[in-house]
C-alpha cells in the first residue's frame, strides 16, 4: 500500500526547527541546572532493565568490562548506572540508614574494601576503564531515620524536624516520607547526602518517584549537586507532568517523559523479553509532545534502549532499529538496559553506527510533520542546514512513506542528495523524499539540497526495505 501523508505547511519547517537549546524562537527555556554536565545526551548502560532487582558490585563491573571491551566506550558510551535495590532494605519501615540518615550500602551486594564503602569500590573500578559511575535515590527522608531521629550532619537539627507525614514513593521497601524545605536543617541534610555521593565518586544520580509535589525535593538536590565539587548529572524519573516541563528543565539535565519501557512479561520473573513493540511505539505521541522541552543541555529522556541482545530483548531487528532512530531523532539519552556480556553482533552494530549516533548527539529534537495510523514522519533540522528526516512504519504490513523537501522545508534546489543513515546509501530526488519501509521499521535520510549530481548517487530511487 502506498500513502502520502498528511502535509504540515512548510512555514513549519527548518526556521521553527533550528534551535540552540539554550533560548530558542519558539519558547523553549534556558537551562539553569548550573553544572554543565551534558550538552549531548547520556550514553551508557542502566541495570534495571537485565539486571533489575539483584544489582551486585561483581555483576557491575562484569558490564562496565563489558562496555569497554565491545568498543561501545569508544562511540561515547561511557555510563555505567546502577538503577534500584544497591541499599539494605529490611521491611516496610523504609531503607535502612546511617547516624545521618542517609541509605545505608547493602554489604551482601557492594561489600566494602580496604575501609572504602562498598560503592565508592565499584565507582573506582569503573573509572578505572575509563567510564562514568551513576547512582539512584528517591525523593524524601526514610521513616527509619525519623523513628531514631538521626542527626542531620554539621548542624543541630535532626530527622523529627524536617520531616512530614507525606508518604514518598520507593520501589524497593517504601517507607519514604516526605520533607518539609521550610524547616531548618532540611537542605543541609540533602546537601549532606549529595556530598556522600560527590565522594564515593559519583557522577550521574537518578530520582526516581518524582511527581509534581515533589518539586522542592529536586530543587533541592538540584542546588546541593551544584555545591559539590563534583559535577553530577541529575535525572529524574518517571512519567513527568509536561505543563511542569519548564521546571524540569530548569532544575535538571535529563527527565523521563513515561513509564517503564520494560514489558515485565517475562515467564517467572524472567527479565526477558525486555520489552515489547507496543511500548516503544508508545513513545511517538511522546516525543512529539515533549519536542519544544528539550535540546542541548537538558534532554527527554524516552527510557532504555533494549538493543543489544537480540530476539530476547521482545523486539524484531526492524523494530529495534526505528527504537535508536526514534530516541535519536529526539536527542534522547541512549541508556542500554541490554544485557553487554552477550551481546548480539547485528546488534552491536547498529548501536556503533556513528551516522545515526551523530543524529541524537546534536542534542536536537525533531519535530513530527505528518502521521496517521500506519505511519509517521520525523524530522530535524542541522545548523549546517541539512534534514534528518525519519520515514516510520508503525504498521504490520510494508507499505511505502513519503514526503517532500518543500514540506520539510528545504530550500529549492535542482536536486536533493539523500543519504541512507541505516544503509548509508546515498542517492538523489528531485524533490519527493520516499521509502518502502518494512513492517514497524524505519527508512533515515540526511538531506540537503545541490545544484550538481551527486557521484554515483541513482536518480529517484527509493532503498530496498532493511531487514
Amino acid at each position: 500500500m502506498r500513502r502520502q501523508l498528511r502535509a504540515v505547511p512548510a512555514a513549519f519547517g527548518v526556521a521553527l526547527l533550528l534551535s540552540t537549546g539554550i533560548l530558542t524562537s519558539d519558547g523553549r527555556p534556558e537551562r539553569a541546572h548550573g553544572n554543565g554536565v551534558v550538552l549531548k545526551p547520556v550514553l551508557g548502560w542502566s541495570s534495571w532493565s537485565f539486571v533489575r532487582r539483584n544489582p551486585t558490585a561483581r555483576t557491575v563491573e562484569a558490564q562496565a568490562k563489558a562496555l569497554r571491551d565491545s568498543g561501545l566506550a569508544e562511540n561515547g558510551f561511557v555510563h555505567v548506572n546502577v538503577d534500584d535495590f544497591w541499599y539494605e532494605c529490611p521491611g516496610s519501615q523504609g531503607p535502612d540508614v546511617d547516624k545521618y540518615g542517609r541509605w545505608v550500602t547493602d554489604p551482601a551486594r557492594f561489600p566494602a574494601a580496604g575501609g572504602e564503602n562498598g560503592i565508592r569500590v565499584v565507582a573506582d573500578h569503573v573509572h578505572s576503564l575509563g567510564l562514568k559511575f551513576g547512582l539512584y535515590v528517591t525523593p524524601g527522608i526514610s521513616r527509619q531515620a525519623v523513628e531514631r531521629n538521626t542527626e542531620i550532619r554539621g548542624t543541630r537539627y535532626h530527622a523529627q524536624d524536617i520531616a512530614t507525614a507525606t508518604t514518598e514513593k520507593n520501589y524497593n521497601c517504601g517507607g519514604m516520607v516526605g520533607i518539609d524545605y521550610t524547616k531548618p536543617g532540611a537542605q543541609a541534610f540533602i546537601d549532606s547526602w549529595a556530598g556522600q555521593f560527590a565522594r564515593w565518586g559519583i557522577d550521574y544520580l537518578k530520582i526516581d518517584g518524582v511527581g509534581t509535589r515533589d518539586e522542592q525535593d529536586v530543587q533541592a538536590w538540584s542546588d546541593a549537586l551544584r555545591h559539590t565539587d563534583r559535577p553530577i548529572h541529575l535525572e529524574l524519573s518517571n512519567s513527568l507532568d509536561i505543563d511542569r516541563a519548564a521546571t524540569w528543565a530548569e532544575l535538571s539535565d535529563g527527565w523521563r517523559t513515561g513509564g517503564d519501557i520494560e514489558c515485565y512479561c517475562g515467564p517467572d520473573d524472567s527479565s526477558y523479553p525486555l520489552t515489547t513493540w507496543a511500548k516503544v511505539a508508545s513513545r511517538f505521541d511522546q516525543v512529539a509532545a515533549w519536542a519544544p522541552y528539550g535540546g542541548p543541555g537538558g534532554h527527554n529522556d524516552y527510557d532504555s534502549l533494549e538493543i543489544g541482545n537480540g530476539e530476547h530483548t521482545g523486539l524484531t531487528p526492524d523494530e529495534r532499529r526505528t527504537q535508536m532512530t526514534l530516541w535519536s531523532l529526539a536527542a534522547s539519552p541512549l541508556v542500554l538496559g541490554t544485557d553487554l556480556t552477550h551481546l548480539d553482533p547485528a546488534d552491536l552494530a547498529l548501536l556503533k553506527n556513528n551516522d545515526v549516533l551523530a543524529v541524537d548527539q546534536d542534542g536536537i529534537d525533531a519535530r513530527r510533520m505528518s502521521g496517521d495510523a500506519d505511519s509517521q514522519v520525523f524530522v530535524k533540522a542541522e545548523p549546517n542546514g541539512d534534514v534528518v528526516v525519519g520515514l516510520f512504519n508503525t504498521d504490520a504490513a510494508a507499505r511505502e512513506v513519503a514526503t517532500s523537501a518543500a514540506v520539510l522545508g528545504l530550500p529549492a534546489a535542482p536536486e536533493y542528495a539523500l543519504r541512507d543513515l541505516w544503509s548509508h546509501r546515498l542517492i538523489r530526488s528531485s524533490g519527493r523524499i520516499a521509502a518502502d519501509v518494512p513492517p514497524h521499521g524505519v527508512v533515515l535520510y540526511r538531506v540537503h539540497g545541490t545544484d550538481q549530481v551527486v557521484g554515483d548517487a541513482a536518480p529517484d530511487v527509493r532503498p530496498a526495505p532493511l531487514s
